[in-house]
């Protein structure tokens, strides 16, 4: 592979400094590395194969400036619709991490186990799906593959780290709270970043409630299932719910395919399916939980295979995998990977 000039926007990220780590760990073919972010972080420096970088402000000309061949965005919606189109224009092959372009005809929507061909219809900008989509389309499509999943109903149990840094700090200031107070104290906490304290707690929405009552992000889920598996006729439910968990999402999933499927068949086509890791023999407690799988891991785990016994196609199980690896690093530099 030739080594390619990348940049990593929104570098200093919870998002994007997991892509500067797993560019290192997968020894992408990186000639030179340009970090950049707000004006509050101009100046610090990310480690980056024993050298250190510094963050430079995010400015309109910098992609032509330092020839920059694929870029790495991670900084949120509002920038991504501003710069993603002019480092496009300059050259500069973009892999956005945001949901700025995902639902756009002409920008490809990319979980590399899934779709990977769908990259060489890019114009300049390819889509990072949402985290929970990634994870759960993974674990899916062997099965999608080998009888059409008909329906999709999907509960997913979504860690802090989903909302960022001050999230995580948001729940850790909770437990101490609690530890030192009680209940009541934790009561009168007052967060910022969800409507209620989440530690000791379920939060049944995550992003905006839109006029259908379903939540955008589960919205995203429904409409990038749709794209992805180039299946619009698809029927896809979808709750999405905040747990105190600081890292790792997972998901309850019931599908109905076209033909039967058995739990024995569908552990087949997991086990052999790249990307995935089965962990299925509850009689003995193995299953996978967020706590120990969905922590610095790359595979999606899949576990609690078993029959859906209210309908006659119908399987359930639970997926795990670590969201800010799989669910939006991994995936983005996975993507990087095909195109070079």
């Amino acid at each position: 592979m030739s080594e390619k000039v990348v940049a990593v926007v929104g570098a200093t990220g919870a998002v994007g400094q997991e892509m500067i780590k797993t560019l290192e760990q997968r020894n992408f073919p990186v000639k030179e590395l340009r970090l950049f972010a707000s004006e509050r972080s101009e100046g610090k420096k990310l480690r980056f194969k024993g050298s250190e970088i510094p963050v430079e402000v995010l400015k309109e000309d910098v992609f032509k400036k330092y020839r920059i061949e694929i870029a790495l965005f991670s900084a949120g919606a509002s920038t991504s619709k501003v710069f993603s189109p002019i480092a496009a224009s300059s050259g500069t092959i973009v892999i956005d991490n945001s949901s700025a372009f995902r639902m756009d005809d002409d920008v490809p929507l990319v979980v590399p186990e899934v779709n990977p061909e769908d990259v060489k219809y890019h114009k300049g900008i390819i889509a990072n799906p949402n985290c929970s989509t990634i994870q759960m389309l993974v674990a899916l499509k062997p099965i999608y593959d080998y009888s059409r999943i008909k329906r999709i109903i999907v509960s997913t149990y979504q860690a802090v780290s989903g909302a960022g840094g001050m999230a995580i700090q948001e729940l850790e200031d909770e437990l101490k709270t609690y530890v030192n107070g009680g209940r009541e104290t934790l009561l009168n906490f007052k967060p910022s970043k969800f409507p209620y304290p989440i530690a000791l707690n379920v939060i049944p929405r995550i992003d905006i409630i839109l006029d259908n009552l379903y939540s955008k992000e589960e919205m995203k889920i429904v409409n990038e299932t749709r794209k992805i598996l180039h299946d619009p006729d698809i029927k896809v439910s979808s709750t999405t719910v905040r747990v105190p968990v600081i890292k790792g999402h997972s998901e309850a999933v019931w599908i109905e395919t076209e033909t039967k499927v058995t739990p024995e068949k569908a552990r087949e086509l997991l086990s052999n399916a790249k990307g995935v890791k089965l962990m299925d023999d509850p009689f003995n407690d193995v299953y996978p939980t967020p706590l120990l799988h969905g922590h610095d891991t790359d595979d999606v785990y899949v576990g609690r295979i078993r029959e859906d016994i209210s309908t006659e196609n119908g399987l359930v199980m639970w997926i795990v995998a670590d969201n800010l690896r799989k669910g939006a690093a991994l995936n983005a530099v996975q993507i990087a990977e095909l195109l070079v």
